[in-house]
């Protein structure tokens, strides 16, 4: 097949990348990463939490960050809003778009949100009327598409059940996240397969964590099924905290670098990028994840 012309990349490391960092990273320092990002040409930066707190500290200054950057026309700020409190402080900061996430697995839903599947997408539906009533776009997300901490392997009808009732609520992109990174890039492809047989496969994001090595090949793998949107996260930032062993996302900048080896354009500077994930990897004292960076001198 094919491969896409153009790709959309959505940034999540201020968001995902950053919300399991134990140290609190400045909001300063977070603002000034959004605006580095989107001066980049990153069209779409998940920027914003609007969770409890108590269970994610690090967003607590959400509203904050959304108020302090320099919005760049075109360019569109999203945050995660689990529910209607959510959504409201979301609207509230003037989110460009807001996110719900549900889970291909039970247990992991347990875990993660402390209801069951069905009682998770049920909870979005009155997120859903309001931000529709707000004209504000929602993304749907679904974690564990190809492996859980607790169940295993899990099945791509799983899967596409839940992809499906987030589409037919309402959410115009489902972004399918291999939370642990245990996919490999055939199960990638049937997975995508049978979601693409519920959902227009120009609806379909991957979201791939790099665990095991194998996130390049798994959107190399989904681009050639004709997804055309990719999560990353600058610098490889992020993990998940329910699942052990699960390293960060895969790096922005090591997506770009292989998109732009394929001739598919983005519209993203790779050496504002690689900057901007060296800002934020000295801000939080860490090494970059990301090869390219490291290849190209940073530390």
């Amino acid at each position: 097949m094919l491969l896409p012309k153009f790709v959309r990349m959505v940034e999540v490391g201020p968001r995902d990348g950053l919300q399991n960092e134990k140290s609190m990273v400045p909001t300063a320092v977070k603002v000034e990463l959004v605006n580095r990002l989107s001066d980049a040409g990153l069209g779409v930066v998940e920027a914003a939490s609007f969770v409890s707190p108590k269970w994610v500290p690090q967003m607590g200054d959400s509203a904050v960050v959304l108020a302090g950057i320099a919005r760049k026309p075109g360019v569109r700020y999203a945050a995660l809003t689990p529910n209607l409190k959510g959504l409201e402080g979301a609207l509230a900061a003037k989110a460009d778009e807001v996110a719900v996430f549900g889970a291909a697995s039970e247990s992991f839903s347990q875990k993660n949100i402390n209801c069951s599947i069905a009682e998770s997408l049920d909870r979005f539906a009155p997120v859903m009327e309001q931000a529709k009533a707000a004209g504000v776009p929602v993304r749907g997300y679904v974690s564990c598409v190809l492996g859980c901490p607790y169940e295993g392997e899990i099945a791509p009808q799983a899967v596409a059940e839940v992809a499906e009732r987030l589409f037919a609520m309402g959410c115009y992109e489902i972004s399918l996240g291999d939370t642990i990174g245990t996919g490999t890039p055939t199960r990638a492809q049937v997975m995508i397969a049978a979601v693409a047989e519920r959902v227009p496969v120009e609806k379909i994001a991957v979201h791939f964590h790099d665990t095991y090595g194998q996130a390049l090949a798994n959107i190399l793998a989904a681009l050639q099924m004709g997804v055309a949107v990719v999560d990353s996260s600058v610098a490889g930032l992020g993990g998940c905290p329910y699942a052990k062993g699960a390293s960060g996302n895969v790096a922005s900048e090591d997506v770009l670098y292989m998109l732009n080896g394929l001739g598919i354009e983005t519209g993203v500077d790779l050496d504002r990028l690689v900057a901007a994930g060296a800002f934020i990897s000295d801000a939080i004292g860490r090494p970059t994840a990301s090869k390219v960076a490291r290849a190209r001198g940073c530390a």
